[in-house]
């Protein structure tokens, strides 16, 4: 018999053991997957905000919860755009509304018109609005299609009718589902006279960025630039809480695998001493004898995460589901999650795997097979 088909023989032998075992593996791995696409989707989202507009990068005060509760003020903003390498900075405020069922996450930006052209902002159709408009508004493209809304139409937005005035692209996600308003407008509703929430800022060609972010750190100790993922969490403290509380449960995922492989390894080796003593008295080395134990640990962890994979996405799309999380979480499927569950579960076939493996692997062909 191929070693391969004795290895599947042997483990549908056990058919209730091994499917349990498969199955606490899937459990294992569906928690990998599925958290593991949340932090993922959640983090690019929040970058998404961060990385609105055309800047080089992003100025947030240090340290906030959450990357929306950063607040800066005029003086600090004026004190950066004073740096020399700033070619120009962009305030925006940021508030986030529930608009209705289907968009309870709906963003405002506030910014002045006269830096429209510097943040990025195109305009599609129609116009800019007055900076000292109090009723008209612009709708990111996405917007303005999924609201069904265009220019010259009424939006009520936090109990406040607008009046569309332009159709606008920032070439960002979460910029173009937006909405944009005059500065002073937002601050004026949202209570936070001459506050903003982020400053983009833009280099001047041929200007050392890292410095320049070191300089300006350096002479605000309040506040933090950002340029990249890695370094949101400089930024929104809950973001980092969650990416470690998956790394924290996939450990975990990891060990209780392995015990339940091991366990049913385990069992499997001592029901079949006096088999694994035929074997080795018939010539089959040691490595030979370790390697179909851990075959047969291998390919339940294999099956187990195929279907941990699946129930990994339908927990998404129940997690999609949430309120809370609608038009926020945007699930990203990568294939690093995917090898990461898969690393896992090779893991797990290993670590359960090895003590009873060796133990097979390890014992004498006569006392074996004097084993009752």
């Amino acid at each position: 018999m191929p070693f391969l088909a004795l290895i599947t023989r042997n483990v549908l032998t056990r058919r209730v053991r091994a499917g349990l075992t498969g199955l606490a593996v899937a459990i294992a791995i569906m928690t990998v997957v599925a958290l593991g696409v949340l932090t993922h989707s959640l983090r690019r989202t929040a970058i998404s905000v961060l990385q609105t507009g055309s800047a080089d990068f992003t100025v947030a005060q240090k340290g906030v919860s959450d990357v929306l509760y950063s607040s800066l003020d005029n003086s600090q903003v004026a004190r950066i755009k004073a740096e020399p390498g700033v070619q120009s900075i962009v305030g925006v405020l940021v508030a986030a509304i529930k608009l209705d069922s289907n968009h309870p996450f709906f963003l405002e930006l506030g910014i002045p018109p006269d830096e429209l052209a510097p943040f990025g902002v195109q305009i599609l159709k129609g116009h800019p609005y007055t900076a000292t408009a109090t009723n008209e508004v612009m709708l990111g493209w996405r917007a303005s299609q999924d609201l069904h809304k265009n220019v010259g139409d009424v939006i009520n937005i936090d109990g406040n009718n607008f009046t569309v005035v332009g159709i606008y692209s920032v070439g960002n996600v979460f910029g173009d589902s937006a909405s944009m308003l005059p500065l002073t407008t937002l601050q004026t509703n949202e209570r936070k006279p001459g506050n903003v929430t982020l400053a983009f800022v833009k280099v001047t060609p041929g200007t050392n960025i890292d410095a320049l972010r070191k300089r300006i750190e350096q002479a605000n100790p309040e506040i933090a630039t950002v340029r990249t993922q890695s370094e949101f969490g400089r930024v929104d403290r809950n973001l980092s809480l969650i990416s470690a509380a998956n790394v924290g449960i996939t450990i975990m995922a990891l060990i209780i695998g392995a015990i339940g492989v091991m366990n049913t390894m385990v069992m499997s080796v001592f029901e079949r001493t006096r088999e694994f003593g035929v074997l080795r008295a018939v010539g089959w080395t040691r490595a030979r004898v370790l390697t179909l134990v851990m075959g047969e640990a291998l390919l339940i962890s294999f099956v187990g995460a195929m279907a941990g994979v699946v129930l990994g996405y339908l927990a998404i799309k129940g997690i999609q589901r949430v309120p809370e999380l609608v038009g926020v979480f945007q699930p990203d499927y990568t294939s690093a999650i995917f090898a990461r569950a898969l690393g896992i579960a090779f893991g797990m076939a290993f670590l359960g795997a090895l003590y009873p493996a060796i133990r097979a692997a390890l014992l004498v062909p006569m006392e074996a097979l004097r084993h009752e």
